[in-house]
């Protein structure tokens, strides 16, 4: 009853952590993602008054029963107003909460979301130690990267953390389980993307404001070095967001190159936010060059695709016709011992659930057929048990995904 109650309380945790999550994450990018766009729709300031020399651009909108203003300096105005609007709090909120996540689910349970003895036998310190040692790793290389002389070269720079980004891929998928490693993945981005608002674009920020105070001459590279880490974050939010509603889709993580099917989302992700990019700056919104993002996102999304299409279903299917049909009670008693300690009204305490996960139960050969194709891309892809928790033997694989192709229809 103990273990109940603490698991029970437990995903209570993961529930409210995982809405302020998404809350703030709808905060940080939406803030993020507008100022992109008003920074790529700035016109020439224009008007009846004397107009600031320093004023950039401006930009007119209307929203909410009113009409805005939005004026950008190219470094500072001349006298500061008292007030200052800051944005940072609803990116590090979206991170601590993210973290959290992962502490409570990835890391807590280790073994059934982190590891896959199949893929690398590893003990839960062992996979803890490695998780946030690539998170680390990453921002340090990433920030390395930025911080020297491609720094100031942008299209070799995106080459390189491109090439970051494949290692990264490739090394989390031959060491975790398909669903950890994307998550670690996407961790690790969002690790870059918050570090970037704290170590580099508050700070120059900051320092923009201290000159104006002090009245010293503005140097304009800590806002330009900000302006730079702002336009990475762009591109890394939807492969951040891909990973994080990745876990519903086992034929992504659970595909047999899953490293290279997180890469194609990640490259449609980034090129889906270019076109929004491209297409709001002057130059973009006419002519077939800002479509070219938007083209190669699609061509990528439809590689994918067709290359994840279950074409030897058919095959497996007419493989298993000959074979002799297990009976319904022999099934039903694998699925009590193998899946009915997740997946039962009551699940057993030591796996870390207080409802069974997804709302899904098994408790006869009905629920099965209802649930008949979910099972079968879960067993085909072997996403299901997470970790191999329960000892499901391929034999016993076998002997489901057979009755499913030949019984589960009825």
């Amino acid at each position: 009853m103990t273990d109940y109650l603490s698991n029970y309380l437990f995903e209570w945790c993961e529930l409210l952590v995982l809405w302020l999550h998404v809350i703030a994450g709808i905060a940080w990018i939406g803030a993020s993602f507008y100022f992109v766009w008003l920074d790529d729709h700035l016109e020439p300031a224009s008007g009846p008054e004397p107009l600031d020399a320093g004023v950039a651009g401006e930009l007119w909108a209307v929203h909410g029963g009113g009409f805005y203003r939005s004026r950008k300096y190219r470094v500072a105005p001349e006298r500061l107003p008292p007030t200052l609007h800051w944005f940072y709090w609803e990116a590090y909120t979206t991170w601590i909460s993210g973290f959290a996540l992962l502490c409570l689910l990835y890391f807590r349970e280790a073994n059934i979301y982190l590891i896959d003895p199949a893929v690398m036998a590893l003990s839960k310190f062992a996979a803890i130690g490695i998780a946030l040692g690539v998170i680390v790793a990453n921002w340090v290389v990433y920030d390395g990267l930025c911080r020297s002389a491609l720094g100031r070269k942008p299209k070799w720079l995106a080459v390189a953390i491109a090439l970051m980004s494949v290692v990264d891929a490739w090394g989390l998928c031959h060491v975790f389980s398909g669903r950890g490693a994307f998550m670690v993945f996407g961790a690790s981005l969002g690790t870059i993307m918050v570090a970037n608002v704290l170590f580099v674009i508050i700070p120059g920020q900051r320092e923009l404001v201290r000159a104006k105070q002090e009245g010293r001459e503005v140097d304009p590279q800590p806002g330009l070095r900000g302006k730079q880490r702002s336009r990475h974050n762009t591109y890394f939010t939807l492969p951040v967001l891909f990973v994080m509603i990745s876990g519903h889709f086992a034929m992504t993580y659970g595909a047999r190159a899953n490293w290279l099917v997180l890469l194609a989302m990640s490259f449609a992700g980034a090129c889906i936010r270019g076109w929004f990019v491209a297409r709001h700056k002057p130059e973009g919104r006419h002519g077939l060059k800002a479509a070219l993002p938007a083209a190669f996102a699609a061509v990528t999304l439809v590689c994918l695709i067709v290359a994840l299409a279950p074409a030897n279903r058919l095959v497996v299917a007419r493989g298993m016709a000959s074979a002799p049909v297990p009976t319904g009670s022999a099934i039903m008693a694998i699925v009590h011992k193998r899946c009915a300690p997740c997946h039962s009204a009551t699940p057993s305490a030591k796996f870390g659930f207080a409802s069974p996960p997804l709302g899904i139960v098994f408790a006869n050969l009905h629920d099965l057929r209802v649930r008949r194709t979910e099972v079968e891309a879960m067993l085909a892809s072997d996403t299901m048990p997470p970790g191999d928790v329960t000892g499901l033997t391929q034999q016993e694989r076998t002997e489901i995904l057979t009755w499913i192709t030949q019984r589960g229809k009825k």
